[in-house]
């Protein structure tokens, strides 16, 4: 009875069934107390174990090995490491498995010192204890000591078995390492395991992490059976590459089939939610996981949908969502802080912080990241130094490139070029392309030429081959009217073979992301489009709006460029938003770059002209367009 128990799902009824048979007099032996053990283990029960344990040693049972080994596996599994050391050496009989049991136990709580001295003691190594050391490296995210341990495996002429191959492909897919992934493959294909579902997912992951999508592709066309985890790994990858288009298209197939998602699905899909901006998909997922998934207590998948909201423009919803979580965790409130950063609420990213460290959360380098940008964004200077100072003294965290980015931004916009130089010379590493991009903006804003020039030559080292900087430049040179240096910049760029990534907007409708570039004429209703797009044009100028055509930096004539400016990518989806949406209805774009000057300003005509509350995302921020205003208040 007490091993039926030990192997059912309700394991404790094992110790109630021991306690049963204490009571009617019924003395147990060395054959009852393995079960026990095993029972005491799956559902963790420490209390229980200590006692089942001094049984053991009231009844002269110690010197029994084979409870011996239950001991040290129980122990080890339920993470109290000191008594399984313990047992361990008093044993009269070390075998494989106690051994294995101990090693398994540190090396998957990160003790992986310990770990490996137990393993270099260990007599005859067993597959089952190399899994243990490769398992411990790969969870620790010491990808590479992981590879070279099962290189050594090898050597030692172990046979891995499929354990061992989903972990090692697991650290490939993490480290990028290809070519031992495709290694193994041929190995498993060898060795007549391509059918293998866990060892094909495993390869399916490894491909796409490792950039090869196409490949990663084939493989899960080729699978004659998925199962969810086909799905997901699937997903992930093209995720982890930026395809978020084709991870929804797969999302929905997977629906279409029925195929049940799991949290890892949603963990793989979110992602792709908040870059696209596909609100709608967002919320299904999120009524999704309340329908079945009650009681849930997952941090990262809570956090996830905090920071869907916030990137596709609901932040209220996304304050929700984090109002009725339980069980903040650190990453949450800093989603949350990021969010309110982005979307400009300075205010409240400041009183959030401070209940956050009320709550006795101690802020990161990610914690800070949000609060100096939500000051960037608000042209905070004053406070911005006050939290960067207060990252280095009270909280002793040494500034990043990105904390620097977020200052230099400051000072910069600020026109405080001086100080901003010295902030760069004090830093501890060379700054990257942001701070100097950051910088070569601010010299646009302020009409900084010559002081231009310099920057550039900075960013022209670092990425020779990024036109970004090129074209900054040359819209710095366009912008005082020197015609001659925008040729310049532009023969160069056309000699060098860089052509200027084009503005890109994206806008979901009814759960389906349409995506515009500059002057596109490729979508169905593209006719329908343009028409509206005439009709805001009219509208505009019936408004008294005048195009600031300095945002079109070529040298051509006004009409020419004043065209040019409604066919702005931006401009494009918000046309087919007010085609294709109900009056009054909000309309959501997603932006690849900045919004340019004139396209903001339109657009704060547009949504009082249409009475529409326009929520935009470019490449800095969000704006949120109403009434004739912008939350921004015209500093982005």
């Amino acid at each position: 009875m007490i091993r039926g128990f030990s192997a059912s799902s309700s394991p404790a009824l094992a110790v109630k069934f021991y306690v049963r048979m204490i009571l009617s007099g019924v003395m147990p032996n060395s054959f009852t107390f393995p079960f026990l053990i095993k029972s005491c283990t799956k559902f963790r029960g420490t209390s229980e174990a200590a006692q089942i344990h001094a049984h053991v040693l009231k009844l002269g049972l110690g010197s029994d090995a084979f409870v011996h080994t239950s001991l040290i596996n129980m122990y080890a599994q339920i993470g109290d490491l000191g008594d399984a050391q313990l047992v361990f050496d008093k044993s009269p009989l070390r075998d494989a498995v106690s051994y294995t049991a101990l090693i398994t136990g540190n090396a998957s709580r990160g003790y992986l010192n310990n770990a490996r001295k137990l393993f270099d003691e260990m007599p005859a190594k067993d597959v089952i204890s190399w899994n243990a050391m490769i398992a411990g490296y790969a969870q620790m995210g010491r990808y590479k000591e992981a590879l070279d341990f099962f290189q050594e495996m090898r050597r030692a002429n172990v046979m891995p078995n499929e354990s061992t191959l989903v972990t090692v492909l697991s650290a490939c897919a993490h480290s990028g390492f290809l070519e031992l992934g495709e290694e193994i493959r041929e190995w498993i294909e060898e060795n007549g395991l391509s059918s293998n579902l866990h060892l094909v997912n495993a390869l399916i992951d490894m491909y796409s992490k490792c950039g090869e999508l196409s490949t990663a592709q084939d493989l899960f066309v080729g699978l004659q059976q998925r199962n969810v985890i086909s799905w997901n790994v699937i997903i992930g990858g093209y995720t982890h590459m930026s395809e978020y288009k084709e991870a929804l298209n797969l999302f929905r197939k997977m629906l279409q089939l029925n195929v049940e998602p799991t949290e890892v699905t949603f963990l793989s899909i979110l992602p792709a939610c908040a870059s696209l901006g596909a609100l709608d998909i967002g919320k299904w997922i999120h009524a999704y996981i309340d329908k079945n998934f009650q009681n849930l207590n997952n941090s990262s998948l809570w956090t996830s949908l905090i920071d869907m909201y916030a990137k596709c423009g609901s932040i209220e919803a996304a304050k929700q969502v984090f109002k009725n979580m339980e069980g903040k965790s650190l990453a949450s409130w800093n989603a949350m802080i990021s969010g309110l950063a982005m979307h400009g609420q300075a205010g409240p990213v400041f009183e959030l912080f401070s209940r956050m460290t009320r709550e006795g959360f101690k802020p990161d380098e990610i914690t800070f990241v949000g609060l100096l940008s939500a000051c960037s964004h608000a042209g905070l200077l004053d406070t911005g130094r006050q939290y960067f100072n207060s990252m280095i003294k009270d909280y002793n965290i040494a500034p990043e490139l990105q904390h620097y980015g977020c200052m230099i931004d400051l000072l910069g916009r600020a026109g405080l070029f001086g100080e901003a130089e010295s902030l760069i010379k004090d830093m501890s590493m060379n700054p990257d392309s942001v701070i100097w991009g950051s910088l070569l903006g601010a010299c646009r804003v302020h009409r900084r030429v010559a002081y231009a020039e310099s920057v550039a030559k900075h960013l022209f080292e670092l990425q020779p081959e990024n036109h970004g900087a090129y074209i900054l430049l040359s819209n710095i040179y366009a912008g005082a009217g020197r015609w001659d240096d925008v040729a310049r910049i532009r023969t160069l760029l056309n000699d060098k073979g860089m052509k200027k990534v084009p503005g890109c907007s994206s806008i979901e409708v009814d759960s389906f992301v349409h995506e515009f570039l500059v002057g596109d004429r490729v979508h169905p209703q593209s006719k329908e489009i343009y028409e509206m797009l005439d009709e805001i044009d009219a509208r505009l100028e019936k408004a008294g709006f005048v195009p600031d055509t300095s945002e079109v930096l070529y040298d051509m004539d006004e009409e020419w460029k004043e065209g040019a400016l409604s066919h702005h990518s931006e401009k494009l989806a918000i046309a087919f938003g007010l085609i294709s949406t109900k009056p009054g209805t909000t309309i959501r774009i997603v932006k690849n770059l900045r919004v340019c000057g004139n396209c903001h300003s339109a657009t704060k005509l547009i949504s009082k002209i249409f009475n529409r509350e326009i929520i935009a995302r470019d490449r800095n921020r969000f704006h949120h367009f109403k009434d004739g205003f912008c939350s921004c208040k015209d500093y982005w």
